[in-house]
């Protein structure tokens, strides 16, 4: 908060209802506050003014905008644990999320009413509407003030669960703060930064790589309540922006909208793309073809980097210097990386291996699942779970080990990989590639597409893309045994709120089809 008071009246948050500065933050976060200990103690005596939350748990849902920040601030100037819940979801992950951290309140605004009440009535536990804070702030609150060394429990976040139930992950505030400073130094962050938030509240990508860099730094961020590629684009245009921090599905709806604009607002918004210092891509693959168009379209080679929910992120391409196409850069500063084969030892560069992770911004552990936490560390190092490989100092990423790292017929390949080469293909728009298992090759490889929209552009003779013809075409830029041997044709691949594709899911959609189009 000390960092806040010192940037005051500059603008901190924009969201639809207007323009909000860090003085504005401090005195909503401070009712915020004064709310969740209302009824405790009286902050007044002054043998009480230390009493806090205590790392109670405090769920919010609420839409995108500066209730939200000043929510999550208010949770932490009250020493409680902030419980940030998806928009959509269901009744019962709301109940999941809200049951598993046993939260002690709900906070809330007039859209998620309705669902939120009823399920804080149902347990008996405290419910507070955000437009029903106080009108004033409180004279006092107690004194927490988290820095670097801190590790009362800041934050749990929920992983995308698509193996098993989600696992809350605990960041304390040194966690956080060393997560906002590797990237503010590693991006260069500064006051006179402006970005636009388009990305879900409920991942690391939103709350810290976006929101708490920029409110960090002194920075603006304008925050939309969801989603919108001309809204995205108006920001851009307007000059009004100086970073864009995205998924690749962000960028594809945005190179869509592009192409169907005019030809002269094109070149306005591709001539805007240049006053942008940074665009940074995330959370999923970026398929090279998208950063080509990308880059054609605005000018910016987009900085790809690696992280999860767990550690902050931990690689990234530089800001200043080459970046490698479906690379992730190097360690960000103050983090260590290494790469290591299943005997847990480290291996020569150009050899695969287990990404493995160690520094202060790594999480502190599983909400209530102390042998899931221990089962993911080794000897200090957290076991990311992804395969990856060093070329020419440089990371790529392989694939989650158990998910992307296929095993067909004694070879290892990667589902990454032969997505990247599907995507070549001139009428697949997207591909997901997968391991069935099979009694005889251990798993098949499987790829699911979804076709452009307009086939006779890109086929020949309007003849449909079938297995045989894929094969024959693919044989190309594949070796024998990493050619698909089924083949599935959907309208969408199921993705999460991040834009990862749910392979699990996919799977289940092979299996469930019977052998379908399938080889020998």
């Amino acid at each position: 908060m000390a960092r806040a008071q010192r940037h005051g009246g500059r603008t901190a948050l924009v969201d639809s209802q207007g323009s909000f500065t860090y003085n504005d933050l401090l005195d909503a976060s401070s009712r915020v506050a004064a709310a969740l200990l209302a009824g405790r103690e009286d902050l007044q005596r002054d043998d009480l003014k230390r009493e806090d939350l205590k790392e109670d748990r405090v769920a919010f849902l609420l839409t995108p905008g500066f209730p939200w920040v000043a929510a999550l601030w208010g949770i932490w100037r009250a020493g409680g644990v902030a419980v940030p819940l998806p928009l959509n979801s269901t009744r019962s992950e709301l109940e999941y999320f809200i049951d598993d951290t046993e939260a002690s309140t709900l906070v809330f605004d007039a859209l998620a009413a309705p669902s939120m009440s009823l399920i804080a009535a149902a347990r008996g536990i405290r419910a507070l509407s955000y437009d029903q804070l106080p009108a004033r702030p409180p004279a006092e609150l107690p004194d927490i003030t988290p820095d670097i060394k801190d590790q009362r429990r800041a934050m749990i976040l929920y992983t995308s669960g698509t193996t098993n139930r989600p696992k809350g992950v605990v960041t304390n505030h040194a966690n956080i703060t060393a997560q906002i400073m590797s990237l503010v130094e590693a991006w260069e962050w500064s006051a006179d930064d402006r970005i636009v938030l388009c990305l879900p509240l409920h991942h690391v990508h939103g709350i810290i790589n976006v929101v708490s860099c920029a409110l960090w730094s002194g920075a603006t961020c304008q925050m939309l309540e969801r989603f919108d590629a001309s809204a995205v684009w108006d920001r851009i245009a307007g000059g009004s922006v100086t970073l864009l921090m995205a998924v690749p599905t962000i960028y594809v709806k945005l190179i869509a909208a592009w192409e169907r604009a005019s030809p002269e607002r094109r070149a306005d918004l591709s001539r805007a793309c240049a006053r942008l210092r940074l665009m940074v891509s995330g959370s999923a693959a970026l398929p090279v073809s998208t950063l080509q168009r990308w880059q054609e379209i605005s000018g910016h080679t987009l900085l790809e980097r690696y992280g999860m929910t767990e550690i902050g992120m931990a690689l990234s391409n530089p800001l200043r210097g080459e970046r490698v196409p479906g690379s992730v850069g190097r360690p960000l500063p103050s983090v260590e990386v290494r790469l290591v084969g299943e005997n847990g030892e480290p291996v020569a560069p150009g050899t695969l291996g287990e990404i493995e992770v160690r520094g202060a911004s790594v999480f502190a552990e599983y909400w209530g699942k102390p042998e899931a936490t221990r089962a993911a560390f080794r000897d200090g190092w957290f076991r990311t779970g992804d395969t990856a490989v060093v070329e020419n100092g440089v990371y790529r990423i392989l694939g989650r080990t158990n998910i992307d790292i296929l095993k067909t017929g004694g070879h290892k390949v990667s589902a990454l990989e032969i997505e990247e080469s599907l995507r070549q293909h001139p009428a697949i728009a997207e591909c997901a590639v997968v391991g069935v298992p099979d009694p005889e090759w251990g798993e098949r490889v499987a790829a699911a597409i979804v076709l452009k929209e307009v086939l006779n552009d890109v086929l020949n003779d309007g003849d449909a893309l079938d297995l045989v013809s894929l094969r024959a075409w693919a044989k190309e830029l594949l070796a024998a045994h990493k050619l698909p041997s089924r083949l599935l044709v959907l309208d969408a691949l199921p993705r999460n709120a991040m834009g990862k594709v749910i392979k699990p899911e996919v799977v289940a959609l092979f299996q469930s089809a019977g052998n379908g189009e399938r080889v020998a």
